[in-house]
């Protein structure tokens, strides 16, 4: 009788091991902020969206506070407040790889667990880097990509984001890695312009592009502002259907680009899961849990368990292709 009541006891045993993994070792109220590259950034507003969310879900209390503007150091006077208000994790997109890490070192030393998200800062700024996808795969890809839509032949330009961006340069350096195989020599890069991440600039970045290479056949812009911007511009100009645009975009800011033929295809990730996952890297590092060595691993409640890698660095996983026949399927 008495092996039979241990027998029952086992499975129940496991279970309650088991509720002990992940969300449930988080401990309740973390305090944990959210600093976007810009407050009002689309793409931004999706991923703080989804740290709420987490945040919310694991009993935290969450906030997104951030600049207006894109600037290098635009960020540092929000760090300052954070520390000031002693919050357990900061959650960081940086504009700048380096500007804002003094400050994120002394949020370390006041006990602030710090983690980056879609634009990292260099590793000693942070515990934790949650990455969209692989950065040489998005900047591999995104080359492959427009190959496809220009036939492999032609000029092309970048519309990139602030020239301190890390992503994008990182992005930026992949394309230009690939762009050295053999199959893309009949493509040219002619330019690498700057959007500031701002709608109106970027727009009239796209302007000045077709207007100096007459002879353009492509743009890629691995920013939402600049990708929706080019496509906006595109739309009414004359070379609409002679010039691919593509890049990294949200489906719904992008669906009437693809709807009315401006834009055949483009790439994304979810925004909102990516950051979802950033908070509950924020969580287990402020609750003890990891520390962001290599190999270290949590729960990241819907996306399942993840582990660190090198550098502690976490992927979200691989980007999506979206186009006329897949993009009514999502809704982000």
């Amino acid at each position: 009788m008495l092996r039979k009541v241990q027998m029952l006891a086992l499975p129940m045993l496991l279970a309650t091991l088991m509720a002990g993994v992940g969300a449930a070792e988080l401990k309740k109220d973390l305090k944990i902020a959210f600093l976007p590259k810009q407050i009002n950034n689309p793409y931004e507003v999706i991923a703080d969206e989804g740290g709420m969310t987490a945040i919310k879900e694991f009993g935290g209390i969450g906030k997104v506070v951030g600049p207006s503007d894109a600037g290098a150091s635009s960020q540092v006077q929000y760090v300052n407040t954070l520390i000031t208000q002693k919050q357990h994790a900061i959650v960081i997109a940086a504009n700048d790889a380096n500007a804002v890490v003094p400050y994120l070192k002394k949020a370390q030393a006041a006990g602030i667990k710090v983690v980056t998200f879609d634009s990292d800062t260099s590793p000693d700024g942070r515990q934790i880097f949650v990455n969209q996808a692989d950065s040489e795969g998005i900047g591999r890809a995104q080359l492959q990509l427009l190959a496809k839509l220009i036939g492999g032949e032609g000029e092309f330009a970048i519309l990139s984001a602030t020239p301190n961006a890390t992503n994008q340069n990182t992005w930026i350096k992949w394309m230009q890695e690939e762009l050295k195989k053999p199959e893309y020599a009949k493509m040219k890069l002619v330019k690498v312009a700057y959007g500031n991440d701002d709608d109106q600039k970027s727009f009239v970045e796209t302007q000045g592009l077709l207007q100096a290479y007459p002879k353009l056949k492509g743009i890629i812009s691995p920013t939402t502002v600049g990708i929706s911007a080019a496509a906006r511009y595109l739309s009414t100009s004359p070379r609409k259907g002679q010039v691919a645009i593509t890049g990294l975009g949200t489906p719904n800011q992008m669906r009437a680009f693809v709807k009315n033929g401006t834009v055949k295809a483009f790439q994304l990730w979810d925004p909102g899961q990516l950051g979802y996952l950033a908070a509950y890297a924020a969580a287990h590092l402020a609750a003890g849990n990891i520390t962001g060595k290599e190999g270290e691993s949590f729960d990241a409640g819907k996306l399942g368990k993840r582990t660190v890698g090198k550098n502690g660095e976490v992927v979200l996983g691989p980007p999506t292709t979206f186009d006329a026949s897949n993009i009514d399927n999502f809704n982000f």
